[in-house]
């Protein structure tokens, strides 16, 4: 293990947002109930749609897997900025000018409506406006910047380009957006679910939904056998978990990794920065303390692909040679879904019932896209469709910028899908402490050892659409490299889209 990684102190294996933020204890639904929408998911894009639907008028019910804000939300950056990475040139090159400005105001109305929603309900989630920047170190991606920033003022953003920014490194340009948004997610969460409850919304945790019946009004099944029937159902689960599978080929997931590490107050960075250098780096800083905390992401790959450890140890390196950092407080990885066009799933499901909502396909950028989500659902339950409605409309076809992408994602599960014909080696082989997927008894199992030396095993099949999963060496996970179902050791489902178990399997050694 390389020095950047065993500096990472006793808290290093959690997310900062969960550590310092109080814990919850919803009860868990035992019987059956009614309501004019059911809510499945307690992240971000869960509670705010459930906050929106209740000041609606509507009968809200929300239903946690888990314990809410434990999931992908709780282990996010908490950053909400309007100006996403190199997304606007391709949008006004594709959609048009009218498009570009549609996306930038649902964008900007979101970092607005966030700040609106804190001061009302007095939330205390340490919120801070700071300037957004996109940067660039190398000289020859000044251009693509410029461009980028052409087309983000084209979208109506009032983005500048500096040559100058608070980083303690050279850099070759930046675009800066002021009046954006960073903050304690987890903190800022829990005071909506508490004022969801407190206004007459229920939420329920360790309720996990298993079936969904969409003939007349919606029947949700749970594990414990309870039933909820509702109006209206929204899928927040990252990946929707229900249904045909119309939307499957169309999202991939991707996965990001945390450091962060304590820095004087007087060296605080002046705001939020991003590039796409370096395999993708993000920079903030957050309260901590008497000082502050650096945060910072990078490291995007598909679930699956392994080599975790190594992805920790250039990330934490990067951020030793560029901040001088030593001590390493926390580590973390999040998940994301991107979808083929870069735009996001938010409205009506396609290929089932018009009384089915989802939300998926952030790509990096889920706080803003969760808050605007929440707005536009809540919008076309009550009957009004927001102007930016058909932008994100899950049945919407671009097939000139999908192609490329739907075959590369196509030809990604195809390859998985054979995966099993290439599994050699036996249990036996794997060292206490890893996992591995070999053959036994004519199929691929995943194979963990612990480090008393004791095996385990479960199906190395993915319930969801039967792709070989691999094994996290950090996370200590099984995932799955087509749709990003994660499950834990003994095969239990972390994250969607599965909603079974990888089975047990007998160790033959």
């Amino acid at each position: 293990m390389s020095e950047a990684m065993e500096s990472l102190g006793p808290h290093g294996e959690g997310s900062f947002w969960i550590e310092s933020s109080g814990t919850t204890s919803y009860p868990r639904l035992e019987g059956d109930l009614t309501a004019d929408v059911a809510v499945v998911g307690g992240g971000i894009a869960g509670l705010c749609a459930a906050w929106e639907l209740l000041r609606a008028g509507r009968s809200v019910v929300l239903l946690e897997a888990r314990r809410i804000v434990t999931g992908v939300t709780g282990h996010t950056t908490g950053r909400v900025s309007a100006l996403h990475p190199y997304l606007y040139r391709p949008l006004v090159k594709s959609l048009g000018t009218d498009g570009a400005r549609l996306y930038a105001r649902s964008q900007q109305d979101a970092v607005e409506h966030l700040v609106r929603t804190t001061t009302e309900l007095g939330i205390d989630c340490a919120l801070e406006r700071r300037p957004s920047h996109l940067f660039v170190e190398a000289d020859d991606e000044v251009a693509d910047l410029r461009d980028e920033g052409e087309a983000a003022r084209e979208a109506g953003l009032e983005a500048k380009f500096v040559d100058r920014i608070g980083l303690p490194f050279e850099t070759a340009g930046a675009l800066r957006l002021e009046g954006q948004i960073q903050f304690h997610p987890r903190r800022y969460l829990l005071g909506l679910a508490e004022a969801f409850v407190r206004e007459g919304g229920r939420i329920y945790e360790q309720t996990r939904v298993v079936d969904l019946d969409e003939d007349g009004p919606c029947t949700l099944t749970t594990d414990g056998d309870a039933r909820v029937r509702a109006d209206d159902v929204v899928l927040a689960t990252l990946f929707p978990v229900f249904g045909r599978p119309t939307l499957d080929t169309r999202l991939s997931a991707l996965r990001e990794l945390v450091v962060t590490a304590p820095m004087p107050p007087d060296q605080d960075l002046d705001g939020m920065y991003i590039t796409r250098e370096h395999g993708t780096r993000s920079v903030r800083t957050a309260p901590y303390r008497d000082g502050r905390l650096l945060l910072v992401t990078g490291e995007s790959f598909s679930p699956g692909s392994g080599d975790a450890a190594e992805r920790y140890a250039r990330l934490a390196g990067w951020a030793r040679d560029a901040f001088g950092v030593t001590e390493f407080t926390h580590r973390w990885s999040a998940q994301d879904t991107k979808t083929t066009d870069q735009i996001p799933f938010v409205g009506r499901r396609p290929g089932g019932s018009d009384h089915v909502y989802v939300t998926t396909g952030y790509a990096r950028s889920g706080m803003s896209h969760a808050i605007m989500s929440s707005r536009l659902i809540a919008g076309l339950v009550a009957g009004r469709s927001p102007e930016w409605a058909e932008l994100y409309d899950p049945r919407r076809v671009h097939p000139a910028r999908e192609a490329r992408p739907l075959l590369g994602a196509a030809a990604s599960v195809a390859r998985h899908l054979v995966a099993d014909r290439a599994v050699t080696g036996s249990a036996a082989d794997i060292p206490p402490g890893g996992g591995g997927v070999v053959r036994m008894g004519g199929e691929p199992c995943a194979v963990y050892r612990g480090e008393d030396g004791v095996a385990r095993a479960v199906s190395a099949v993915c319930p969801h659409m039967r792709c070989v999963v691999a094994f996290n060496d950090v996370d200590r996970t099984w995932e799955c490299p087509c749709h990003g179902s994660r499950f834990a050791l003994d095969g239990t489902v972390l994250d969607g889209p599965a909603r079974r178990p990888l089975e047990k399997r007998p160790i033959d050694e």
